[in-house]
């Protein structure tokens, strides 16, 4: 059984809808998909449709913003009841958030170069999240940079004069909210230190403290030293051990069922989550 536990649609940062997500799951000999987009459930709905409809199983989520320490987190949340005001209401906030970045964001760009933000709402879809990869995007439409990776790596990098950080919940918070609201927390690639800084295992003893359930460690963002010792961390905290793909379609170069789960964790996320995975 092939499962691919993280993956992202337009509805937040990805570049198919829901339902083209999940044929691509089924096209890619998947099993089983999750969709995870970016503080938001707005993709559950067409994608539970796609899956009853394809025969790929569908495990509904959200990938959570966070900070620890002022160090990014990202909390995958499985199988969390959508309408329980415990994390519906930070993910709230946290897109409100969001929105207001990135006006910030393109107004500190518009001194310096031809963008508005009408150049970035051309390219959200109905109901997106937006966020930093539609600026990317609109600076490709205009002809500033190549793709999006070049705008990650220097106008839009956290390391460069245009970012503006933005509101989200501590980590700890994070995870008391998932679990309120019945989902499963894992620490989405906890080791990505390409990405900037990572939290310390010690910041991870205190999320398994909270109800942290699991580490994202097969992902192409670990070496293989990251994975044997995040491996070894999970297994000292007795936490699950996922893979994913981390996949956005053609905004980023990961490949559906690229890093999988064993079929007998997703069991586990199954038991402990409120609601159900979507089978056909």
């Amino acid at each position: 059984m092939r499962i691919d536990l993280h993956t992202h649609s337009s509805v937040s940062d990805g570049t198919e809808t829901p339902g083209e997500l999940v044929a691509s799951a089924a096209a890619a000999g998947l099993d089983v998909v999750a969709l995870t987009d970016h503080d938001t459930t707005a993709g559950w709905g067409e994608a539970s449709d796609a899956a009853r409809r394809l025969g790929v199983a569908l495990v509904p989520g959200t990938e959570v913003s966070a900070l620890s320490r002022g160090v990014s987190v990202h909390l995958l949340s499985y199988l969390q009841d959508p309408a329980d005001p415990a994390l519906a209401g930070v993910l709230a906030q946290t897109r409100d958030a969001r929105l207001h970045r990135g006006r910030a964001i393109v107004e500190r760009l518009s001194e310096d170069l031809p963008i508005t933000w009408d150049d970035v709402l051309a390219q959200q879809a109905p109901g997106t999240v937006v966020g930093r990869p539609h600026i990317a995007d609109a600076l490709v439409a205009l002809g500033i940079v190549p793709d999006r990776t070049a705008a990650f790596d220097d106008l839009l990098s956290a390391r460069g004069r245009y970012y503006v950080p933005y509101y989200a919940p501590e980590a700890v918070e994070a995870v008391e909210a998932v679990l309120a609201s019945g989902g499963v927390p894992v620490f989405a690639h906890p080791g990505a230190d390409g990405r900037g800084r990572v939290v310390p295992d010690s910041d991870v003893e205190e999320l398994a403290e909270a109800g942290l359930a699991g580490l994202e460690v097969h992902h192409r963002d670990h070496t293989p030293e990251q994975r044997a010792r995040l491996t070894a961390l999970a297994d000292r905290l007795g936490l699950l051990v996922t893979g994913s793909s981390d996949y956005h379609g053609t905004g980023k170069e990961n490949l559906l069922g690229e890093n999988t789960t064993a079929p007998e964790v997703l069991a586990e996320i199954e038991r402990r989550g409120r609601t159900a995975v979507v089978r056909g």
